[in-house]
């Protein structure tokens, strides 16, 4: 399980630091291009490419120090580094879709020209060079690898957007065409922007991983030979991908080896059907006060007793 993870983190590093080399030719391309052509298009397009390489050297210093071994200080290790960078991208990347849309807006209100073939040539380098990025990182499975993905299909379809803009600005001379591809653009990008930020979020307050049912979990349990019952229960992601566990299981007054089977069949379940792989539990033989499957975290013992 562990090597996997960290063959998987290796694949994830070799693909970031790819992406990172060909978002960097397009970036150069793009300023270039936009001087020599007057375009403000591709040099605001350069704006946005330059935000991009920034997020990935994030993300693949993130992914480096997260793959270092936990230590005395760091117990966990690096890995909510990952999660951060995520959070920062995906933040990063709904402010560009705003400034995307104020830009639009005034381009509407007033079209510019643009040398529609120039900015052509530049857009089909930018588009081939992000597909590139894009087959490099789609088989990411972090959370940080996929706020980065995400960055370089904003690119991908900014690309596109840009050729087909210059296709139909060169033969039409229609300019206000440019402004109403970006707002496309510009949603696509905020809807998985969105979604990428939520689920950092909710790793970072430590929220019930999505795809894992709490209740599902407690029946699971409950029908293991030797549990009587289990209550503050925790579920939550250290990063993407590695769930931990905290219960209490109730179980008979018995020697301890017997309790250790119980715990093993437990760990072997919730890492077999629920993808759990880091567990803590506490063997009880008495019922307690307080059996709620989730405890109160932070609630003093009358208002506990109020409820």
């Amino acid at each position: 399980m562990v090597h996997e993870r960290s063959a998987g983190r290796l694949a994830e590093r070799r693909g970031l630091t790819l992406a990172i080399v060909f978002t960097g030719t397009i970036l150069l391309a793009e300023i270039l291009g936009g001087i020599l052509t007057n375009s403000l298009a591709l040099l605001a397009d350069a704006g946005h490419m330059l935000v991009d390489v920034v997020s990935l050297v994030m993300s693949l210093l993130a992914l480096t120090f997260a793959m270092r071994p936990p230590s005395k200080e760091r117990t966990y290790g690096f890995h909510r580094l990952e999660i951060l960078a995520a959070l920062a991208n995906g933040v990063t990347l709904i402010l560009i879709c705003f400034y995307i849309f104020y830009e639009a807006y005034q381009r509407i209100l007033t079209p510019r020209p643009v040398q529609g073939l120039g900015m052509l040539a530049i857009a089909l380098i930018g588009l081939v060079a992000n597909v590139a990025a894009i087959i490099v990182l789609e088989k990411g499975e972090s959370l940080n690898v996929r706020s980065a993905f995400l960055h370089v299909l904003g690119d991908t379809l900014s690309s596109a957007g840009i050729v087909v803009g210059g296709l139909v600005m060169l033969f039409t001379g229609w300019y206000i065409i440019d402004p109403l591809i970006s707002v496309l653009i510009a949603l696509l990008i905020l809807v998985s922007a969105y979604r990428v930020t939520m689920e950092a979020v909710n790793v970072l307050l430590e929220a019930t991983p999505k795809g894992i049912d709490l209740r599902e979990v407690v029946e699971a349990v409950l029908k293991v030979d030797g549990v009587r019952d289990i209550h503050d229960v925790h579920i939550w992601s250290i990063t993407s991908g590695l769930h931990a566990l905290s219960a209490h299981l109730l179980i008979d007054d018995q020697m301890t080896n017997c309790s250790v089977d119980i715990v093993e069949r437990v760990e072997a379940l919730l890492k077999c059907d629920f993808g759990i792989a880091h567990t803590t539990l506490q063997c009880e033989c008495e019922y307690c006060a307080n059996r709620a499957i989730v405890c109160d975290l932070g609630r003093s013992t009358e208002t506990q007793q109020r409820i």
